[in-house]
């Protein structure tokens, strides 16, 4: 049985952006784990992400699907590269690379959405979908200035950008199969496995050491909000609207980035930023489109 939280466009929608804006807004907060075990912190977050997406599933009294040889593909994406993947390429592409590169990079990734989706499926793209994504690619990069790399920061941005999209298409048999909140929590039992095994391989002991109240503070909203509510939101979001349609809200991570910068101090809202989110804003808008097929006659 297919396990979504809604089937209503609207919410979808709602509920996917609410999710891309999350990861945005989570930026400052991850930086309060600086200096803390980058495989550890992952673990500890997805395995809160995990128990509250059980709870979530039985609280509203829903069985638990357990994946199939099938699924383990996608998980294998959703987990390998989407979920620990991204997180350390972000971390070592930005010692290559300046933010704004990085986020530019991101901001193909509606675009590789708005192709690889339909056509993964043997269909055709939707020329809304790919003009949307077009414009929140460069609204993105007016946003965020583009910025510059050197060495092998292209590489690196290039693989985020690999990462990013495969969290997605990854997905899309998973989530249809089980349901977005159970492909949630089962791509979270595995992230938060293989993180801490990794992390003792590597580190051993010291891989864990006690986290501060900060530290823990900054995880617990990672947990909850960000992989709790997040994933599980933009799941439903991709399994309603497609992943090539859903795929232009990310667009909203920079976005929210921002306003967050604006809001704590850290950046003034200058013209050229501002002018960026409109373009954003204009290429979801004209992305979420849904093209008028006329009727086989």
């Amino acid at each position: 049985m297919r396990l979504t939280t809604t089937q209503n466009k609207t919410h979808a929608i709602a509920m996917a952006a609410t999710a891309t804006s999350l990861v945005g807004l989570s930026v400052p907060v991850t930086g309060l784990l600086d200096g803390y075990p980058v495989l550890t912190a992952q673990a500890v977050r997805y395995a809160i992400g995990a128990v509250c997406l059980l709870v979530w599933l039985l609280a509203t009294g829903r069985t638990v699907p357990v994946p199939t040889v099938r699924d383990l593909p996608g998980l294998g994406l959703m987990v390998g590269l989407g979920m620990l993947g991204f997180n350390a390429a972000i971390l070592v592409g930005q010692r290559y690379a300046t933010p704004g590169f990085i986020a530019a990079m991101l901001g193909a990734s509606p675009l590789v959405l708005a192709i690889g989706a339909p056509a993964l499926r043997g269909r055709r793209p939707s020329p809304f979908a790919v003009v949307g994504a077009v414009l929140v690619g460069l609204g993105v990069v007016v946003l965020s200035g583009g910025g510059s790399w050197h060495g092998p920061g292209l590489a690196l941005g290039l693989l985020v950008l690999a990462c990013e999209t495969a969290f997605t298409l990854g997905g899309v048999g998973v989530v249809a199969r089980l349901g977005a909140v159970a492909a949630s929590m089962w791509s979270c039992v595995f992230a938060a496995v293989g993180g801490a095994v990794l992390a003792t391989v590597r580190d051993g002991a010291a891989a864990w050491p006690a986290p501060s109240t900060i530290e823990w503070t900054a995880i617990g909203v990672l947990g909850v909000l960000v992989t709790t509510v997040g994933f599980a939101f933009w799941y439903t979001g991709v399994s309603v609207l497609g992943a090539d349609r859903a795929g232009v809200l990310t667009g909203l991570m920079p976005v929210a980035g921002l306003v967050t910068a604006v809001l704590l101090g850290r950046q003034p809202l200058t013209f050229v930023a501002a002018a960026g989110t409109i373009v954003v804003a204009a290429g979801c808008a004209l992305g979420l489109r849904r093209e008028n097929r006329l009727p086989a006659g």
